[in-house]
């Protein structure tokens, strides 16, 4: 019996074991979620040394636009007025679905999440809110008698059972929409639309392809006096406290912003602005 050959096989066995073991432990580290450590630290001291201000918002007449070589906006106006009175460079990141500009904040690639948000408890358990900034509400967009056949608006809320109503992807209106079912006890259908905002579907109801949308009060006033064709006077929800959202940790820029929201209500400058871009 060749005692050399069986000792270099029972070897090469030994190295092949060991790398089979290797291998396996390294797909179980590449297998992990891209988020599974937790975000760094990143509070308004974290943002002063960076000196960097990252604001997630929405991509509306509302919240940030740009017309031409002009970049405006409510919010737009608002994060930089912030920017300028704590010293920072602020860095707009326009994202219309409010489900990722969540995971974003929370991930740490956004700081502030600045968007007309109505404040529930739901989202309260996930995000911390600053001071209410405006006050807002859902409306009904439709087309009016004159561009509709003669058919009337509907003006009462039992009136909505059967109907589809079209919304832009994860919607805040959804949970509104779904709670109306809920109170006139009958089912009322919502078609999310992936490639549209709201913008989009005010100009598909106002020429007829599709019959209703619902969307913030405060985009439908600016588009209305483009489209006349669409009736905006059906409330779908009371009106809302709306602010925005920082990360449960970020408790020193929650307190700066408070302080600065504060004091721009008592100065009326965020009535100013807001009438900026819907008057």
């Amino acid at each position: 019996m060749d005692y050399k050959k069986i000792t270099i096989y029972i070897g090469l066995l030994a190295i092949v074991i060991i790398l089979m073991l290797l291998l396996k432990d390294c797909g179980k580290q590449t297998s992990k979620p891209v988020y599974s450590h937790e975000p760094e630290k990143r509070d308004l001291q974290e943002i002063k040394e960076e000196g960097i201000l990252r604001v997630v918002t929405a991509y509306n007449q509302i919240g940030y636009f740009i017309n031409g070589d002009t970049i405006s906006g409510f919010q737009y106006d608002l994060i930089n007025l912030f920017g300028k009175k704590a010293g920072l460079q602020v860095e707009i990141h326009p994202e219309m679905d409010l489900l990722k500009s969540i995971l974003g904040l929370e991930i740490g690639n956004y700081d502030i999440i600045a968007r007309n948000i109505t404040i529930t408890a739901e989202l309260r358990e996930k995000l911390n809110f600053t001071e209410p900034i405006i006050l807002n509400k859902q409306v009904l967009v439709q087309r009016t008698a004159e561009y509709n056949n003669g058919t009337e608006p509907i003006r009462n809320q039992l009136d909505l059972a059967k109907k589809t109503l079209y919304v832009p992807e994860n919607s805040p209106s959804l949970l509104r929409i779904n709670n109306l079912s809920s109170e006139i006890g009958d089912t009322v259908y919502v078609e999310e639309m992936k490639k549209y905002e709201s913008e989009q579907l005010i100009i598909l109801v106002a020429k007829g392809d599709i019959d209703y949308a619902v969307c913030d009060a405060l985009i439908a006033q600016k588009m209305k006096p483009r489209f006349p064709e669409i009736d905006i006077q059906t409330d779908i929800s009371f009106t809302q406290l709306n602010a925005w959202a920082v990360r449960k940790e970020s408790t020193e820029l929650l307190d700066s912003l408070n302080s600065w929201i504060k004091e721009l209500k008592e100065n009326n400058e965020i009535e100013k602005i807001q009438n900026k871009y819907t008057k």
